[in-house]
């Protein structure tokens, strides 16, 4: 054990190895497929609450600056993280988990009223958007000790891939439900009938023994909050190359990409030729990245083509960038689409494995804070691509904000390949490609 940083000294700087798994492992348990059903559907509902409202205001105030601005005020909340991390970390991720689903369906309710009496301003719905991320902040950590409570240790990888996979599903089907809604009842009652999606996740909570802590008990009622606590769990993520890597690469992806695209996307339609609001275009060009999403898990989980190690989350990345450089100067709407799609796998990709990463390197008695400061780097500094896509689109363009946020991220990661390279090799005495997670029997 790692007396510094109370992590066992065998995975301190280097990659933890797991046993292989069984294609699909998670969905072997019955508690975890129910699990990432429910957050599927969950998901879906964001999904939906989205292509609706970020319609209605893209119609009502047609500023490219206010979907900037919405992208901030719906992720800043995530860079409190770290607190929801501990708080998760003492607490029953059941209580936590369907607080977060209470204040999802409050605001997709919120959103119909003021819908539906036609009062709609612009700060409503910044207020919304900053409860909405509230409640994603809330839920993230917990999530995580959720899906490690339920499978343990060596099904792990396959969990948090089949959850990503599943929650991508929700952001799959989300469009075109959403479409769907917004043809026939219209954005008011289709946002209201949105709330019904929040609740199988929520009923299940209710009825399941799993707290986040059956496993790994011991140390969870003591975690701190203090700014000072946060110090020592930041330290002693600096001290581990492939966990500052990961957090590093998540952080780079979300301040300079992100959500940007997702409020733009109107007018990303628009100016491909297929901007009617509850047209399949529309509806195919968000559901092509979530598409792609889950394609990628699917690699992952069943073929293992794609290596899950922390240089193909890299590399996926890499992928990532050039996949959106082409969507930016894109005016082709099949060719556009087929990017969005390429994006979609390579992101899937590198998120689930550096989450991956995260759980297995992080200590029992610390997980919730070590997941927390991770999500504020993944999901927190996506209030960043309100800046560099949304604010900046309104000044330059949203396809020159893109493309130039996309080729900074790919130089990033490039120089990260490189520290990544020449921290780890030397002391391990291993080759420069990082061991494999997982192979899939």
């Amino acid at each position: 054990m790692c007396l510094a940083c109370g992590i066992p000294t065998h995975v301190v700087g280097t990659e933890p190895a797991v046993v292989a798994q069984t294609r699909f492992a998670a969905l072997r348990n019955a508690d975890c497929r129910t699990y990432i059903t429910g957050a599927a559907l969950s998901m879906m509902g964001d999904s939906i609450e989205h292509v609706i409202t970020y319609w209605v205001m893209f119609q009502q105030f047609h500023q490219p600056a206010l979907a900037g601005f919405a992208v901030i005020s719906h992720w800043a909340p995530s860079l409190f993280s770290f607190y929801t991390g501990a708080w998760a970390d003492r607490a029953d991720c059941r209580k936590i988990i369907q607080l977060a689903q209470v204040l999802f369906m409050s605001v997709s309710a919120s959103w119909g009223v003021l819908i539906l009496t036609h009062s709609l301003q612009m700060w409503h719905a910044l207020v919304l958007l900053l409860l909405h991320g509230i409640a994603n902040v809330v839920w993230a950590p917990a999530e995580q000790l959720m899906l490690h409570d339920l499978v343990g240790r060596p099904t792990l990888p396959s969990a948090v891939r089949l959850n990503s996979t599943f929650r991508s599903v929700g952001f799959l089907a989300g469009p075109a439900v959403g479409s769907v809604l917004l043809l026939t009842l219209g954005p008011s009652l289709g946002i209201f009938v949105n709330v019904v999606s929040f609740l199988p996740l929520t009923i299940w909570l209710s009825r399941t023994h799993h707290t986040g802590h059956i496993r790994d008990a011991v140390g969870a009622a003591r975690a701190r909050v203090s700014p000072r606590a946060a110090l020592h769990v930041l330290r002693d993520v600096a001290r581990q190359p492939v966990l500052l890597s990961m957090m590093a690469l998540g952080g780079a992806g979300s301040l300079l990409i992100g959500s940007g695209m997702s409020p733009q996307m109107p007018e990303f339609a628009t100016d491909l030729g297929v901007g009617d609001a509850g047209g399949l275009g529309y509806g195919a060009l968000i559901a092509a990245n979530s598409a792609g999403a889950v394609l990628g898990g699917m690699l992952l989980e069943s073929t293992g083509l794609l290596k899950p190690s922390a240089r193909t989350a890299m590399f996926s990345t890499l992928g990532w960038s050039v996949c959106l450089i082409g969507f930016a100067v894109s005016r082709n709407y099949p060719i556009s689409l087929a990017l969005l799609l390429g994006a979609g796998v390579f992101n899937l990709a590198s998120q689930s494995i550096a989450q991956t990463l995260v759980q297995l390197l992080a200590p029992a008695e610390k997980r919730g804070r070590i997941v927390g400061v991770f999500n504020m780097a993944s999901n927190g500094l996506k209030a960043g691509s309100g800046f560099t896509i949304g604010l900046a689109g309104g000044l330059i363009g949203i396809h020159w904000s893109l493309g130039l946020s996309a080729v900074l991220l790919g130089i990033f990661v490039a120089c990260l390949v490189v520290y990544s390279s020449r921290a780890t090799s030397p002391n391990l005495g291993q080759s420069r490609t990082s061991a494999e997670i997982t192979s899939p029997a």
